[in-house]
């Protein structure tokens, strides 16, 4: 029976019918206890590569952004008793970076806390999808600040096409209100943004907010989409729109377009 399971864990054809993304293999990955035969474990860490298949290539010079600051250890569903999922914030911000970089091998990933963090070494996009997630999450945490890799770029002169955020969005290392060229106010981020857009007018921002509440980083415009929680949805559809020249449409737009 173990050996049925996994090779039909494992299915190459299975995985594409059932168009099963990664962060789906990812929860059943991390809820697998020790009472579950190895053989499964591991073709569950197989599915998720074959899986990679599903995440769209997007065209252009991508950063990846992925939190690693302390908040990020906390459960993706929050603290339920009794029904606290096993997958964490910062496994989420870990997979997507890992899992975009496999599908875009140019891209580059700059994750971030109170500063960019440096890694000891770059990702390699061939590596498995588990092994660069793993390194994500194992580094080095602290607090936050999400202007931080915005500012990196723009302190390097940086030209790009998208910028993917996965964050918690409790950014306070960098708290405080700056005059916007918009003549409005708004985050440290926001500000660090601007700055970026000038040099790159086409230019889109997606900000995935794992844990969302009433606030964001950046107000959302044709050039910034906001996307709040996570599913792998966000692989299929929402990164998606922000391919090429298309405008990055709201939500509440979508929603509006629905006949009931």
């Amino acid at each position: 029976m173990v050996a049925l399971l996994a090779d039909r864990l494992r299915n190459p054809e299975a995985i594409r019918k059932a168009r099963a993304f990664p962060y789906q293999l990812l929860a059943a990955y991390r809820a697998a206890g020790a009472d579950i035969p190895g053989a499964i474990t591991m073709a569950l860490q197989e599915a998720l590569e074959i899986s990679i298949e599903n995440v769209p290539s997007v065209p252009g010079k991508i950063f990846l952004c992925p939190d690693v600051s302390g908040s990020m250890q906390s459960p993706v569903t929050g603290r339920r008793p009794g029904a606290t999922t096993a997958v964490r914030c910062i496994d989420v911000a870990a997979l997507v970076a890992a899992a975009f970089l496999r599908r875009n091998t140019t891209a580059e990933v700059i994750p971030f806390s109170d500063d960019v963090v440096k890694m000891s070494r770059r990702l390699n996009p061939l590596d498995s999808v588990m092994t660069n997630a793993e390194l994500l999450a194992g580094l080095p945490s602290g607090g936050t600040a999400c202007s931080a890799p915005l500012r990196h770029l723009n302190e390097r002169r940086e030209k790009g096409d998208l910028v993917v955020y996965v964050s918690d969005n409790m950014s306070w290392a960098d708290f405080g209100l700056v005059k916007t060229g918009y003549g409005t106010r708004g985050t440290v981020m926001a500000e660090e943004w601007m700055r970026f857009r000038a040099r790159n007018p086409a230019a889109k921002l997606v900000l995935i907010d794992i844990q969302p509440y009433g606030s964001t980083q950046v107000a959302e415009r044709p050039d910034v989409l906001n996307v709040g929680g996570f599913s792998d949805a966000v692989f299929q559809h929402r990164l998606a729109l922000c391919e090429g020249r298309a405008r990055c449409q709201p939500l509440g737009g979508e929603i509006e377009r629905v006949t009931l």
